[in-house]
């Protein structure tokens, strides 16, 4: 039991999604986390471009982490956040082969990240909803930051539910994925026992996507 549970709040009243899972409950190979990084595309370059995905498994070894050719010209790298530049892409691997990858790996899997409707979106995936633990979204950790009506920050939750602090000074793919599944560790059984119950304790993804993929 999460050590944090007396913080998360009773249990959430929400249907879970009308769908049924793919993957078998209580075992840890069910597990993927994910996370994307991103380049701006576009004239304002406020379109959202993969650059790097990184997934890991459930004790945080990594499974897969490349960076990813751009498809269009890329307008800014973002690189005060990102650390990234034209040299990280040019030796990527090509999109349509990433995206193979990717769905190859997760399909049949429960992914665990931050946002990760973001990720699915770049990537141009699809997976079922009840098949994801998006840190994000969990309604128990938003209600006990007084955080209900607004997403959180990662870093804001690791802050407050694992006592550390995010930071090589870029954003981090592979350390933003190993917190979101630590995050979701600490509050695990509690989470999945709502799915079990049938119950749904998440937020829907906001309706307006633009300009989310900062995830600081």
């Amino acid at each position: 039991m999460s050590t944090f549970a007396s913080d998360l709040g009773p249990m959430v009243n929400e249907t879970a999604p009308r769908q049924e899972s793919l993957v078998s409950t209580r075992d840890p190979r069910r597990y993927i986390g994910i996370c994307s990084q991103t380049v701006g595309i576009g004239e304002t370059a406020s379109v959202p471009m993969l650059a790097r995905i990184s997934l890991i498994d459930y004790r945080g070894q990594t499974v897969y982490d490349v960076f990813v050719q751009p498809t269009h010209s890329v307008t800014d790298y973002h690189h005060e956040t990102t650390g990234l530049d034209a040299n990280h892409l040019a030796s990527g691997i090509p999109f349509q082969l990433v995206q193979e990858t990717v769905a190859q790996i997760i399909r049949g899997k429960i992914l665990v990240g931050y946002r990760i409707w973001l990720d699915l979106s770049v990537l141009g995936l699809q997976h079922p909803a009840v098949d994801t633990r998006d840190t994000a979204l969990f309604l128990p950790l938003r209600r006990s930051i007084g955080s209900i009506n607004e997403i959180p920050s990662l870093a804001n939750l690791v802050g407050r539910f694992l006592r550390r602090r995010l930071g090589f000074g870029y954003q981090h793919p592979l350390e933003d994925a190993r917190a979101a599944v630590d995050l979701f560790r600490s509050c695990e059984e509690q989470w999945e026992t709502y799915i079990e119950a049938g119950q749904w304790p998440c937020a829907l993804p906001p309706y307006n996507l633009t300009g989310l993929h900062n995830r600081s």
